[in-house]
């Protein structure tokens, strides 16, 4: 467990300090949602032991992502290329905890290729949701 003892934004990044004394920053311009938030959007955060989250724009960062250098991961890849995507929605329709599928995304925890499948198909139902509208 990661003890943070403060966490806020500037203009371009949202940072954490550690009771440690260390400082670690995740730049909005690599997150599709936060990229295109604006100020009053991106101070609206709320934290818990795991990480940020900010409810208006359904998008998650684990405190964890901010110490380790993110892998890219097929499923990073995934919702990077479609935004539209939401790893906190994807993960809601799968029953799993937000900042699990975000630790997933950022390749802390490795995924087991069942559930791995199972996130392939969550993307498939919404597709065949998407077509039958």
């Amino acid at each position: 467990m990661i003890n943070i003892e403060r966490v806020w934004t500037t203009e371009k990044a949202i940072w954490i300090r550690t009771k440690e004394g260390q400082e670690y920053c995740e730049k909005f311009a690599d997150y599709p949602r936060l990229k295109y938030a604006d100020k009053a959007q991106l101070e609206n955060f709320k934290t818990d032991e795991f990480g940020i989250h900010w409810p208006e724009l359904d998008e998650d960062l684990s405190f964890e992502g901010f110490l380790e250098k993110p892998q890219t991961t097929e499923l990073y890849r995934l919702f990077m290329e479609h935004p539209e995507l939401n790893v906190s929605s994807i993960a809601r329709r799968m029953g799993i905890s937000q900042s699990l599928m975000a630790q997933y995304v950022s390749g802390i925890k490795k995924i087991s290729d069942e559930r791995l499948q199972i996130v392939k198909e969550t993307f498939h139902q919404i597709g065949r949701e998407l077509i039958a509208v």
